[in-house]
C-alpha cells in the first residue's frame, strides 16, 4: 500500500465538519458526465477541512489509450501550480534574509540590468525605451514585471518570445540560467509595476533561489520544502519506474470537443529537464500537494514542520496589486474566457478580494492558482478548506471547471 492509497480516504464523517455528504456527491455525479461525454479523460477532486479529509471523488481514466484509471497515486504535470512552491521557496530564503523584496533583479541577475521596455512597433522592429525602474523581485512574485510568455498571442513581445523559441517551453539544450540571460534580451512589454500580465517571472525568481541558495532549484526543493513535508512523489519529471503511474496529457478536439492525446507536450515529463521551471516544471501526486496546501493552511507549518512564519504566509496572501485593484483592472487576460473580478494577486498567488463582484461563493482572503492542464487549489482560511482539482486537459480555459468546483463545494458546507 502506497502512501497515497492512506492519505487519499475520508477521515471522517462529513457532519463532523459541517458538510453534508449527499450534497457533496453532487461533485462526483457533475464531473463524472464530464468523463460520461468525453471532455475530460479522468479527474480527481479532494475537499479537506481542519485538517481532515472530507471527501475524494474521482473517475476515468489516466490514460484512455492504455485503460489504465485514475487512482490515489496518479502522478499529474502541474505546470503553473509549480509557481506557489515556487514563491515559498523564495520566501523561506528571504525569512533568512537574503534579499529584500525591492531589490533590483539584477543583483542576482547582472543581465536585468540593460533590459529594455517595448513602447512601439513590430516583433521584428521593436522601438524600446529604458527601465524608469528596475524590476525588483516584488515583480516577479506579482507578475508585474513586464516580462511575458510567447503563447499569449497578444503583443509583440510575446512573438519576440515565441522566434526565440519560448512559447509553451524553453529551447532544447537552454539551462535557467541560459533562459534567465535569454529573457533579459527581450523587451519588456511595459514598465516594471505598471500592469499584471502572466509571465516567466517566477522561473526568473527560481532562478534567484539557485543563485542565493547556491544549489540547484531540484536539490532547493527536495531538501528544504519536499523532504520536510514528505512529498515523496512530486519533482521536474517522473522516473522510468513511475511512467506508468503518470496521466496522458489531452487536449479538445476542434471538431467533437472530446479529448485527444497531447503527447507533444505531454511527453516532456518522461525525462529530466534541461531547464528546472520554477513557473511551471512539475508532477505531483493529490497527496503530496494536498500536504503543500496543508501547510500554507496552517500558516507555513504542518505536522510540527514550519517552513514559513504565519506572518509571511498572511502577507504573501494579501493583495499585493497598486492601490488595491483586481485582475481585471489592473492585468492583462490570460485568456479571452478567462475573468478576473474580484480577484487580486498577492505573492505566489491570486487572492480573492470581492467574491459578489467574482460571481462565486468564495470567502474574502480565499488563495491559490491553477495549472495549465486545467488543475487546481485553493485554500480558504476563513472556512478552514483546502480544495485540489486534478486532470489533463490543456487548456485550463476549455471547461469552466474551477469556478463550478467553487460552487459545488461551498454548496455541500451547511454548518
Amino acid at each position: 500500500m502506497t502512501t497515497a492509497d492512506t492519505v487519499l480516504r475520508p477521515e471522517t464523517d462529513p457532519a463532523e465538519l459541517g458538510f453534508d455528504a449527499d450534497r457533496l456527491e453532487r461533485i462526483d455525479r457533475h464531473f463524472d458526465r464530464y468523463v460520461d461525454d468525453g471532455r475530460l479523460a479522468g479527474y480527481l477532486a479532494l475537499v479537506a477541512r481542519r485538517g481532515r479529509i472530507v471527501h475524494v471523488a474521482s473517475s476515468g481514466k489516466r490514460d484512455l489509450e492504455s485503460g489504465a484509471p485514475v487512482e490515489p497515486d496518479t502522478l499529474w504535470r502541474i505546470y503553473s501550480m509549480t509557481k506557489p512552491v515556487t514563491t515559498v521557496a523564495a520566501m523561506m530564503l528571504w525569512e533568512e534574509g537574503a534579499f529584500e523584496l525591492k531589490d533590483p533583479v539584477a543583483r542576482f541577475i547582472p543581465s536585468f540590468a540593460d533590459a529594455r521596455v517595448h513602447l512601439r512597433g513590430s516583433a521584428q522592429k521593436p522601438l524600446t525605451a529604458p527601465l524608469a525602474e528596475p524590476v525588483r523581485i516584488w515583480h516577479l512574485m506579482t507578475h508585474t514585471s513586464g516580462l511575458t510568455y510567447g503563447f499569449h498571442h497578444t503583443h509583440a513581445v510575446d512573438e519576440i518570445y515565441r522566434a526565440a523559441g519560448f512559447e509553451w517551453s524553453t529551447p532544447p539544450g537552454m539551462d535557467l540560467a541560459a533562459c534567465c540571460e535569454a529573457w533579459a534580451t527581450m523587451p519588456l512589454a511595459f514598465q516594471p509595476g505598471a500592469e499584471w500580465l502572466y509571465s516567466v517571472a517566477t522561473d526568473v525568481l527560481g532562478r534567484i533561489v539557485e543563485v542565493v541558495s547556491g544549489q540547484s532549484l531540484d536539490a532547493f526543493f527536495a531538501e528544504r520544502i519536499f523532504g520536510p513535508l514528505d512529498m515523496t512523489d512530486t519533482a521536474f519529471f517522473a522516473a522510468p519506474e513511475d511512467h506508468g503511474r503518470l496521466a496522458a496529457l489531452y487536449a479538445p478536439d476542434p471538431q467533437t470537443g472530446r479529448v485527444m492525446r497531447y503527447d507533444v507536450m505531454g511527453n516532456a515529463a518522461l525525462k529530466p529537464p534541461d531547464a528546472l521551471s520554477g513557473g511551471g516544471g512539475l508532477v505531483s501526486t493529490a497527496g503530496d500537494y494536498l500536504r503543500f496546501a496543508r501547510m500554507l493552511l496552517g500558516a507555513g507549518e504542518l505536522d510540527g514542520v514550519r517552513l514559513l512564519g504565519p506572518r509571511t504566509v498572511r502577507y504573501m496572501t494579501r493583495n499585493h496589486l497598486p492601490r488595491g485593484a483586481d485582475l481585471e483592472a489592473f492585468g492583462r487576460p490570460l485568456f479571452a474566457e478567462t475573468t478576473f473580478e474580484g480577484v487580486g494577486f498577492g505573492l505566489g498567488f491570486s487572492v480573492v478580494q470581492d467574491p459578489v463582484a467574482g460571481k462565486s461563493p468564495t470567502s474574502v482572503g480565499e488563495f491559490g492558482w491553477g495549472g495549465a492542464a486545467s488543475t487546481a487549489f485553493w485554500v480558504d482560511p476563513v472556512e478552514e478548506l483546502a480544495v485540489l482539482f486534478f486532470t489533463q486537459l490543456l487548456p485550463s480555459s476549455t471547461h469552466p471547471i474551477r469556478p463550478q468546483l467553487h460552487q459545488l463545494v461551498h454548496q455541500a458546507l451547511v454548518d
